[in-house]
């Protein structure tokens, strides 16, 4: 939690500082890069998590590694490393994707369903939840079987459960 709290504190600085010196693109484009990379390669996260490897071959690395990065993000990365915070590195690229996208006002959504849903269904659903948020929905869909039947919202923090799955386990616990 508290990893999560200081990450998201470098995210906002970093997308104030991108901001600011009006360099938002290519950022975001560096911290899209990060993230792909640590989902990619294993090696990196376990790298920068090492509490074996000094400050300064950590930085070293990562100027290398990253060397066609915008150069406000390689200093961003450095001063995240000589203060001790790179194994939050990949979470503050992530909360720097999602602060930066609440700035434009795009609210992701996942819609998770048994099955793929019906056009007819999804544009109901899409409708309800225009209704709701406030700027943009991002719409993200995924399939998950061990629903049964049924869907369920997300939309930050916000969760709206219609899976047959739920209901019985409500139904379960009502008998027990």
């Amino acid at each position: 939690m508290k990893s999560t709290k200081s990450a998201g504190r470098y995210a906002k600085a970093l997308l104030e500082l991108a901001l600011d010196q009006d360099k938002l693109a290519p950022i975001e484009a560096d911290m899209l890069q990060l993230i792909k990379l640590a989902d990619e390669a294993n090696d990196f996260q376990v790298f920068i998590n090492s509490p074996l490897i000094q400050i300064e071959k950590k930085i070293a690395v990562i100027k290398e590694i990253f060397k066609d990065f915008n150069e406000t993000t390689l200093k961003f990365l450095e001063l995240v490393t000589s203060n001790g915070r790179e194994s939050a590195m990949i979470e503050i690229a992530k909360q720097f994707i999602a602060q930066l996208m609440a700035h434009r006002g795009i609210v992701p959504v996942t819609i998770i369903s048994a099955q793929q849903l019906e056009d007819k269904t999804k544009a109901e659903i899409l409708s309800k939840i225009n209704g709701v948020v406030s700027g943009t929905p991002l719409i993200t869909e995924e399939v998950d079987a061990s629903l049964i039947g049924g869907f369920i919202i997300r939309m930050g923090d916000q969760q709206i459960d219609a899976s047959v799955a739920s209901q019985l386990q409500r139904m379960k616990q009502q008998f027990v």
